[in-house]
């Protein structure tokens, strides 16, 4: 028989049996999706700033792209938000991957916010003293250079400067925009790594202290790879459980209310073990991202090690980031599980709250107790969440839109006061700050003051509305709890007022750097943000309210 003959008896055979269907195109909405297409564009075009503006340039260039990107893309989201798709006209886009509703577009909006001020702190360039005639950044001048060889003194002695920072910092908002808004599992594993990864990389760039920032990089990243590999684990065992990577999908089979079985998973669906096991795992990767004990560990040498400016960003936006991510897998995907994840999550709670709390107790460097203290921040956002009904939302909502500005704020005083070495984050060199530069004191004495939730900051709005929302929904020994560890941490938060204000000045004692407007942009916006939420949140919590419904 000749091969035509084959040939076509294939085909005719195939086109009897089984008819191809047309494949349909794929229905993108793009209008919808513009806020983390807008970042991905930019970020692509700070990737050709770099291949081809000449270096002189590129600083300017690369802060620009990304300040307009940043506000184009808000600009997206408030349109989005105004047109009623937080709302009413929720749903379901980019064929079942991409989730428009108000609590995806509130957290995008607040960590595009995060992002144009955390740029700003990226971009700070007169905290330094000037070397060789070139104003200098936080950032190495030559990322791939050995920690003290020729090639980097070379490298600073040319006055180069790490621009690539700026399409960095794109990418992980970009990650973290799809990362609450993901709508299926695969979704989200893809935007955890595509914020991850940027994230690892900009934790090493330090321009001083780079062995310990190196460090610190190695470990988040070391870490960061093994709370991946659960979450992609746990992602395979709930594939398994349910046949399908999609929400909707996986809660309808957690439910019992699916229709269309698939005769070729009829056997692994339904096993409990399966739902427990993975649903577990991929949990076990978002608590890792927020920093709740015992997934900590990395938080405070990563935040000590990293460039500051970094610290801040990552310490606000990864957290408002994977707490959407979150609410949404609780919410939507899990809610028929709700009794088995409430008492682990009260367990975690607690011991995060507690754990945040007395440790930071002992801490000597100013950015390992903020990163303690964020840890306790985590409990205390994760008793909104296990309050399972729409006022624990929209609290957490509000907690996340409130800790966001004042952690940046915190972290861009940090880069203030300096000494010969660079930033001086010992506990001791901050004594009798708020004599030699009381205004800079007295601005983080109010972040202070804040974290520690005393009225009229945003932190006790942020407090109250998530303990009323936990009481509410049943969880009333946690509140108790969380007020016990609010009062420890007071303890140590008002010892750095105390230090700062009551001590006598040390003459060898760091000074405080005269900012550029960029930086100073940041604090203002940041104080504002703490007093204005404090004083008058209700218009916030109002917004928040509204986007509180999950679209399913």
């Amino acid at each position: 028989m000749s091969a035509t003959a084959v040939h076509s008896l294939w085909t005719t055979a195939a086109t009897a049996a089984d008819p191809i269907s047309k494949i349909n195109a794929p229905k993108i909405e793009y209008g919808q999706l513009s806020p983390t297409l807008i970042i991905l564009g930019a970020a692509l075009i700070g990737v050709l700033v770099e291949a081809f503006v000449p270096r002189k340039s590129r600083y300017y260039a690369q802060v620009f792209v990304s300040a307009v990107a940043l506000c184009a893309a808000f600009a997206a989201v408030v349109a989005l938000a105004a047109d009623g798709y937080g709302t009413t006209k929720a749903h379901i886009a980019a064929m079942g991957a991409i989730a428009v509703d108000g609590p995806a577009l509130f957290l995008q909006g607040v960590i595009l916010l995060s992002g144009l001020v955390g740029l700003f702190t990226f971009a700070e360039r007169r905290l330094d003293p000037e070397a060789h005639g070139n104003r200098v950044d936080s950032f190495a001048a030559q990322a791939a250079s050995v920690p003290g060889s020729d090639s980097e003194k070379a490298a600073v002695k040319a006055g180069f400067t790490t621009t690539e920072v700026f399409p960095l910092l794109l990418f992980a908002v970009a990650g973290m925009l799809v990362f609450p808004s993901a709508n299926d599992l695969l979704t989200l594993f893809v935007a955890l790594e595509v914020f991850s990864l940027p994230l690892y990389l900009l934790c090493a760039l330090a321009r001083r202290k780079r062995l310990l920032s190196q460090e610190a990089a190695v470990k988040y990243f070391l870490l960061g790879a093994f709370a991946s590999a659960f979450t992609l684990f746990g992602i395979a065992l709930l594939y398994g459980y349910a046949g399908s990577m999609s929400y909707a999908t996986i809660s309808q089979v957690v439910d019992g209310s699916i229709t269309n079985i698939n005769p070729a998973l009829a056997d692994t669906m339904g096993n409990d073990a399966l739902l427990l096991i993975g649903g577990a795992m991929i949990v076990m990767g978002l608590l890792f991202k927020v920093g709740a004990v015992p997934f900590h560990m990395w938080t405070p040498d990563v935040y000590q090690g990293a460039p500051t400016p970094v610290t801040g960003f990552m310490a606000a936006a990864t957290k408002v980031a994977a707490f959407g991510a979150l609410l949404r897998l609780l919410y939507v995907v899990l809610p028929g599980l709700r009794w088995d994840w409430r008492p682990v999550m009260w367990g975690v709670a607690i011991i995060t709250m507690l754990g945040g709390a007395i440790v930071a107790i002992t801490q000597t460097d100013i950015k390992r107790l903020l990163a303690y203290s964020s840890i306790a921040h985590a409990g205390f956002i994760l008793a909104g969440v296990i309050a399972t009904t729409r006022d624990g939302v929209s609290s957490v909502l509000f907690y996340l839109g409130a800790y966001s500005f004042v952690t940046i704020g915190a972290f861009a005083v940090v880069t203030l006061v300096r000494d010969a070495g660079g930033e001086a984050t010992h506990l001791s060199k901050w004594a009798g700050l708020g004599r030699r530069s009381p205004l800079v004191a007295a601005v983080f004495a109010v972040f202070l003051l804040s974290f520690a939730g005393i009225p009229l900051t945003a932190g006790f709005a942020g407090k109250f509305a998530v303990f009323k929302a936990a009481a509410a929904g049943g969880a009333a020994p946690l509140v108790v709890v969380g007020v016990l560890s609010s009062a420890i941490a007071a303890f140590f938060y008002i010892r750095v007022i105390v230090l700062m204000f009551f001590s006598e000045p040390r003459p060898d004692g760091p000074t405080v750097a005269v900012p550029s407007p960029l930086t100073m942009a940041t604090i203002g916006v940041a104080v504002a943000a703490t007093l204005v939420l404090g004083v008058a949140p209700q218009y916030f919590l109002d917004l928040a309210n509204q986007a509180g419904v999950f679209v399913r």
